[in-house]
């Protein structure tokens, strides 16, 4: 099977289980992910169930997004893009039903053309490559967000590596990140967003982390215009714990852990 050589002990893959085990251990994985689905009561922004079925059944011009929030139904291909796709949709409901609900305004509005617009577009990198980057609301919260959007990539992972697990967390969200990670590779970038949480979030377990970010982080894209200034870099190996051997030299790589660009003046 597609999924056979996914290493779901990896750090990056936190933010889908333990469904994701629940589907890899059953004999027809698209029909597990359908009766979790079911079981979860998944439905789409016009509250229509959300069914994920063969990509045939997706009509010919008619744009994936637009399916979905007209039918509920997913097409999925046997593919680890689509199979993480679905597993998302499982995790964090409330987001990608948010995502759905915007990219299908857009296309409504503008139609499908070669450019997606800005507003589809962000949309599509949040779905495709997001990773939520939750902080404590706190002043050394603030100062490592801080590092993080002006690159300081030793300081923020370095020197504030304490932080995280106790004051910062990351989850990766985007399918086709997590694709990506199938075979890591040091290069591998996410666009972040970052999620501000209270003291008390990192005393929940973690099913209780995810639903609370799942209500939150909807909340924040149904009431925010979103655009690609949104996010900020993050090389996810880069994140303390996710790799082996991060060190002084791993973090001096300037290919990987580039240095912010300096606006023209």
């Amino acid at each position: 099977m597609f999924f056979e050589n996914v290493a779901w002990s990896r750090a990056w893959y936190a933010s889908v289980l333990p469904l994701a085990s629940r589907v890899v251990a059953a004999g027809d994985w698209r029909r597990q992910i359908n009766a979790e689905a079911g079981s979860l009561q998944l439905m789409n922004h016009r509250q229509q169930a959300i069914r994920f079925v063969a990509q045939d059944e997706l009509p010919d011009g008619m744009a994936y997004e637009a399916f979905i929030s007209e039918t509920g139904r997913v097409p999925t291909r046997d593919n680890l893009h689509d199979f993480f796709n679905a597993l998302v949709w499982l995790n964090f409901p409330q987001i990608k039903t948010q995502l759905n609900a915007l990219q299908s305004a857009q296309i409504a509005s503008l139609g499908i053309g070669k450019s997606r617009g800005a507003a589809r577009d962000a949309a599509t990198i949040f779905d495709e490559n997001a990773a939520l980057l939750v902080v404590q609301d706190s002043d050394e919260g603030a100062q490592l967000i801080q590092a993080l959007h002006n690159h300081q990539w030793r300081h923020a992972f370095m020197d504030k590596r304490y932080l995280f697990g106790v004051q910062c967390e990351v989850w990766s969200f985007g399918h086709a990140l997590m694709e990506k990670l199938v075979q890591p590779y040091k290069a591998i970038t996410a666009h972040a967003w970052v999620v501000k949480v209270g003291r008390d979030y990192f005393g929940l377990e973690a099913d209780a982390r995810r639903a609370a970010l799942d209500q939150l982080v909807a909340r924040q894209l149904a009431t925010h215009t979103l655009t690609t200034a949104d996010y900020t870099p993050l090389p996810v190996l880069g994140v303390p714990g996710w790799w082996p051997q991060q060190d002084e030299a791993f973090y001096a790589d300037s290919q990987v852990f580039r240095a912010k660009r300096q606006s023209p003046k």
